[in-house]
C-alpha cells in the first residue's frame, strides 16, 4: 500500500487481531479434541463474537478504500461534475442504515447491561459482545465519511475532465 493510500490502521488492527484470534483458538481446540477427547468450552462463543468483529472492522476499512461491492455503471455514466451528488446520495443512505444500527444496538446493549444479561455458553455478560456492533458501526460511518469527502474532492478537481 503506497503512503497516499486511504488508510483505517486501527481497524486492520482490530480485523486482523480478530482473525488471528480465531485462527489460534480453532487450532488450539482442534489439537485439545484430537489429542484428549474434549474440546474447550469456550471456543465457540469466543469465534462467533470474533468472527462479528472482524467483518465489521474488515467493513471499515474497505469503506474508507471506497472498495465496498457496488454497481458503478451509474457512477461512470454521471459526468464527473454530478458524480459528488451520487456520492453523497450513497453516504447518506449508508449512514441512515448504519445509524439505525447503531441505534438499535446500543439500545439493545444498555438492555442487555441493564438486565445483566448472560451468554449462555460461558456465563459472560451479553453487552459485552453486543457493545462492538454500535461501536464498529460508528468506525464505519467515519470511513465512509472520509471516503465520500475524498471521492467528491478529487471530482471537484477533476472538474471538466473526462476521468475521475
Amino acid at each position: 500500500m503506497s503512503k497516499s493510500a486511504p488508510d483505517a490502521r486501527p481497524e486492520r488492527w482490530l480485523a486482523a487481531l480478530a482473525l488471528l484470534a480465531v485462527c489460534v483458538i480453532s487450532l488450539g481446540n482442534v489439537v485439545v479434541r484430537y489429542t484428549t477427547d474434549a474440546s474447550f468450552a469456550f471456543t465457540e462463543e469466543f469465534s462467533v463474537f470474533l468472527l462479528v468483529v472482524l467483518t465489521f472492522a474488515g467493513a471499515a476499512v474497505a469503506a474508507r478504500r471506497h472498495v465496498h461491492i457496488r454497481i458503478e455503471l451509474v457512477e461512470e455514466w454521471l459526468p464527473v461534475r454530478l458524480r459528488p451528488v451520487l456520492y453523497v446520495l450513497q453516504w447518506a443512505a449508508s449512514v441512515l442504515l448504519l445509524g439505525l444500527v447503531v441505534w438499535y444496538g446500543a439500545l439493545l446493549t444498555w438492555e442487555e447491561y441493564s438486565w445483566e444479561s448472560l451468554s449462555p455458553g460461558l456465563g459472560y455478560p451479553t453487552w459485552i459482545y453486543l457493545i462492538w456492533l454500535p461501536l464498529l458501526c460508528l468506525a464505519i460511518i467515519w470511513r465512509l465519511t472520509q471516503s465520500m469527502m475524498e471521492r467528491c474532492r478529487v471530482c471537484l478537481q477533476a472538474g471538466g475532465t473526462h476521468e475521475s
